[in-house]
């Protein structure tokens, strides 16, 4: 570990999905001797997928050298795309980072940037399979590692990806000791939060309406790394 403290950057966007931010970011909370760094290009408010607004810490210029960079999901993350200083800021931050991660369709954002080509990654299951267009190998699990990047599937994801950070950073006995201040102990009402379980019309319809909105980008995206 490093003498300074733990240095977590989140890339923050509008249009961010807040749970993908907010769940990990809670775990994030209970690190011992970590800074929490949230990125943008200003440090005005951004809003998000819930209808308020999320505050940056600091500007992508002027954010310091992550230890853990970290970007969450949302519609947002297609956008950023088109953002050459975002996707160049990523990747300046993954060359020394320890980690590279992401929750949900943050994924997207790392591939865009070239930075999860090659390997094993997650995202939300309705994505998911687009990722190969980037030269990703989509893996449907709810947390994947491979090598120095981790990365969450769909939202709620987020907060079991942040306790397998943990436990890389700190150990088993610490995530079990953040898991149990938080009472992550989820019991949910309806069984029926993986594609696994749901109706496979459903499954079917919402994957095809998925890929119908998101695809343009992806390909647009793909042809010009190619250029």
């Amino acid at each position: 570990m490093p003498s300074r403290p733990l240095r977590i950057v989140v890339l923050l966007f509008p249009r961010v999905t807040q749970l993908d931010f907010t769940g990990p970011t809670q775990v994030f909370s209970k690190f011992p001797d970590t800074e929490l760094h949230l990125a943008w290009h200003s440090v005005d408010p951004i809003p998000t997928d819930a209808g308020w607004c999320i505050v940056p810490t600091t500007t992508l210029d002027e954010c310091p050298q992550a230890d853990v960079i970290f970007v969450p999901g949302g519609a947002g993350a297609f956008e950023l795309f088109e953002d050459l200083v975002a996707l160049d800021f990523l990747r300046r931050q993954a060359l020394s980072a320890r980690w590279v991660t992401s929750v949900c369709t943050g994924a997207f954002a790392l591939a865009a940037a070239g930075l999860l080509t090659g390997y094993r990654a997650t995202s939300h299951w309705a994505s998911l399979r687009m990722l190969e267009h980037f030269g990703v190998i989509p893996v449907s699990e709810r947390v994947v590692r491979d090598g120095n990047r981790i990365t969450g599937a769909g939202v709620t994801s987020g907060i079991d990806f942040a306790f397998t950070l943990a436990a890389e950073l700190y150990g088993e006995d610490e995530a079990r000791k953040i898991q149990l201040a938080i009472e992550y102990d989820p019991e949910p009402p309806f069984d029926y939060g993986s594609p696994s379980k749901a109706d496979p019309e459903m499954v079917k319809n919402i994957i095809s309406a998925t890929e119908d909105l998101r695809m343009p980008a992806i390909l647009k995206a793909v042809s010009l790394r190619a250029v």
